[in-house]
């Protein structure tokens, strides 16, 4: 089942066996569990009006590979935004909670661009690509090219804690055109910017996300983004960053702000 099947399934079913192949250590990939709860809470709404305008993750405890159920709540629906919740549940917990919010474009007379510009990165062919070792990297990267273009690899024991780079699904992962699940996938799939600084590996793994929706992402979902992590703060086992990713031609379509737990 590739990525595209998983978005149809969970789109028609509440319940299923979480598909495999996004492993990341003792969990399922974060940002895969993330874009099915996605998802499934649009198929719920049912309003291609309403466009994703942000969503926030707490991620509870760790996603195994086995039967699951995406439950979703509708918290408010208002003239212009309809709040949803959805829940991840396995063997009748909770594991992972999603609130979302899509809504309608209105006239605003208030209109502001205070976004960065994009990154001013080397082409791919001169870059480092993260290799893809079976059984050394987890498994959900190989779905996935990313090219380092600043800072340091993960445990390379670097100066900063800041990144960034060119990434994208490899083309058999997607055939679809760009949605709100793709682009939730392929933003969660940098690691934390506080591991390029540990020396040795070490577990780090994201607590809560949130992620909002800039602009319209009129992309195929194989395109190349750039990505640009910020720590911003780390201590007692905890860190805050902040990431912005941006399409070819230049545009921020999503801003991500994460709370990180880190093992080292």
């Amino acid at each position: 089942m590739n990525f595209d099947q998983a978005l149809a399934y969970i789109s028609q079913n509440e319940e299923f066996d979480m598909p495999t192949g996004w492993g990341q250590g003792r969990t399922v990939f974060g940002g895969f569990v993330a874009a099915l709860l996605m998802a499934r809470a649009q198929s719920v709404l049912g309003d291609a009006e309403r466009k994703p305008l942000s969503a926030s993750f707490t991620f509870v405890g760790p996603v195994q590979h086995q039967i699951s159920k995406i439950t979703v709540e509708t918290l408010r629906v208002g003239g212009s935004v309809t709040t949803l919740e959805a829940r991840l549940w396995q063997n009748d917990q909770v594991q992972t909670i999603m609130v979302a919010s899509f809504g309608k474009a209105r006239q605003s007379a208030v209109s502001i661009d205070a976004l960065p510009s994009i990154p001013n990165f080397a082409e791919l062919s001169t870059l480092q690509k993260m290799p893809y070792i079976q059984g050394m990297i987890p498994e959900c990267f190989q779905h996935y090219d990313l090219y380092w273009a600043e800072g340091g690899m993960p445990f390379q024991a670097d100066e900063s804690a800041d990144f960034g780079g060119w990434f994208r699904f490899k083309p058999e992962v997607s055939q679809m055109a760009m949605q709100a699940p793709h682009l939730i996938a392929l933003a969660d799939i940098w690691p934390p910017g506080v591991t390029a600084v540990c020396r040795t590996p070490s577990p780090a793994n994201s607590l809560t996300w949130h992620l909002t929706f800039v602009s319209d992402y009129s992309l195929e979902s194989t395109a190349w983004l750039q990505y640009r992590e910020h720590t911003e703060y780390a201590s007692g086992g905890y860190a805050t960053e902040q990431a912005q990713i941006w399409d070819e031609a230049g545009n921020v379509i999503a801003l991500s702000r994460q709370t990180v737990t880190v093992f080292a």
